[in-house]
């Protein structure tokens, strides 16, 4: 196909390009980006043409009727016992776009924190296309700009067609065009950061929320759920949203010049705590290996909220003294969210490469207790601190831009694991094994009644 962008020199370059069969979007290897002109002879149209016929053909209907009876035994094979009755396994899995593992992982894990997954579920649906491109079809490009697009309609679409039951595996498509749209960083069909990619899905979810989308604000709905709002205090850039309400926290940072002894506190909301993985644990891989002590979940708290002396390169600037001295820093959490996400720091990057750290570290399942964290525990109740988990994503392989990302997440009672298109039940046990590189944690509720002690 010749050069599709136009240059100065009005150069010919000819570039390879594919074509997705479902949406017919063209795609350039060369520009790294979806394509919606044509050749001089029509070629694009031809090809798109010729897909239509055959999806339409006798041959395709046989082929999709034999699909929907793979389908169909794949859904009766998913039939399990459960307290002595039969029940379905409705989970959906989410198709790989391309290398598209780690966003998927995400979207599993977010899906199962119920009261994030119903807030999106419930939002109207905004209508993004009106007038002459209305039931249309539309091809993807990067250069369309993003004035008609919504990440949080696509996020609440894809939410909704989770746990359904309807198909075995959903194609976020829709989704990921937008990703590419208004975060650059994750253009292409290279492998991600997970966690990366998770932060900036918060960050732009919470931005379009307090905004709102074509003028029509969506902080009216939070306002209406006092159960999210009112107890949030934690605003990050701007207003409070269901991101902020259900995901924010508050750190206490004190800093002490060793000089002169002057303390400086500074408050910093968080969505996610990020915890080293201790040095002296960091050779020790598996479970079941006996030499040296095991890491814990506890461990990388203790590691995150120690004191610690700042050394030659962070040196505080004290006012007091009015230079850079020495200095201690301690965290205290402030306040707690709803939804604790808690990034085990795997990945470290050494003169030339990125290595990971493959350290098993054990983590509850139930009962994470964090009272001892908070700066003052005595406000907190008998089982405001308790947290339970409720997803958690792994990274398997050696190394950030390899591997592969799978997720384990709770629904009613049952864990599944989510590898893509594939959900299977599992155990408390396997999920116990697993290397975690990001954990969900949501608080435990108080019994209705409950006295505080």
């Amino acid at each position: 196909m010749t050069n599709h962008k136009k240059t100065e020199k009005q150069e010919k370059v000819q570039h390879t390009v594919c074509m997705d069969c479902s949406s017919y979007s063209t795609y350039c290897y060369r520009c790294d980006d979806f394509v919606v002109n044509d050749t001089k002879l029509g070629l694009v149209q031809k090809v798109r043409e010729h897909l239509q016929n055959l999806e339409n053909s006798a041959f395709t209907s046989d082929r999709h009727r034999k699909r929907k009876l793979l389908e169909n035994s794949s859904l009766n094979s998913k039939l399990l016992k459960v307290n002595g009755s039969t029940a379905a396994l409705c989970a959906t899995g989410l198709r790989n776009l391309g290398n598209t593992c780690f966003m998927n992982a995400i979207l599993q894990s977010l899906s199962n924190i119920q009261q994030f997954c119903c807030y999106f579920k419930e939002l109207p649906a905004v209508e993004l296309r009106n007038g002459k491109t209305a039931g249309r079809r539309t091809y993807h490009t990067r250069s369309q700009g993003d004035n008609n697009v919504s990440l949080v309609e696509e996020f609440r679409k894809t939410l909704c067609a989770l746990w359904q039951g309807s198909q075995t595996a959903f194609s976020p498509e829709s989704l990921f065009y937008v990703v590419w749209k208004i975060m650059p960083n994750f253009r292409g069909y290279q492998q991600q950061d997970a966690h990366e990619f998770m932060r900036y899905l918060l960050d732009h979810l919470h931005l379009e929320l307090q905004g709102g989308f074509n003028g029509v604000s969506r902080s009216v709905i939070l306002q209406e759920n006092s159960s999210l709002s009112a107890s949030n205090k934690c605003c990050i850039n701007g207003a409070s949203t269901v991101v902020t309400a259900i995901f924010g926290g508050i750190l206490q940072n004190e800093v002490n010049c060793l000089i002169c002894g002057t303390e400086s506190r500074k408050f910093d909301p968080f969505l996610d705590l990020s915890l080293d993985i201790p040095s002296q644990f960091r050779n020790k891989r598996t479970k079941n290996q006996e030499s040296g002590p095991m890491c814990t979940l506890r461990d990388c708290l203790r590691s995150f909220t120690d004191l610690e002396e700042l050394d030659e390169t962070e040196l505080y600037m004290c006012h007091k003294c009015k230079k850079k001295q020495k200095s201690t820093k301690k965290f205290w959490i402030q306040k707690l969210p709803k939804v604790l996400c808690l990034h085990l720091k795997r990945f470290h990057w050494t003169a030339y490469l990125r290595n990971k750290v493959d350290t098993y570290v054990e983590f509850p399942l139930r009962g994470l207790d964090m009272k001892c964290y908070l700066l003052e525990p005595e406000n907190s109740g008998p089982e405001s601190c308790l947290y339970d988990l409720v997803a958690v994503v792994v990274h398997h392989g050696s190394g950030v831009g390899s591997g592969h990302y799978t997720a384990y997440a709770a629904h009613e009672g049952r864990w599944f694991h989510f590898n893509d298109s594939t959900v299977t039940l599992t155990d408390e046990e396997t999920v116990g094994k697993a290397k975690a590189y990001i954990l969900f944690y949501v608080e435990r509720q108080a019994k209705p009644g409950a006295e505080k002690l």
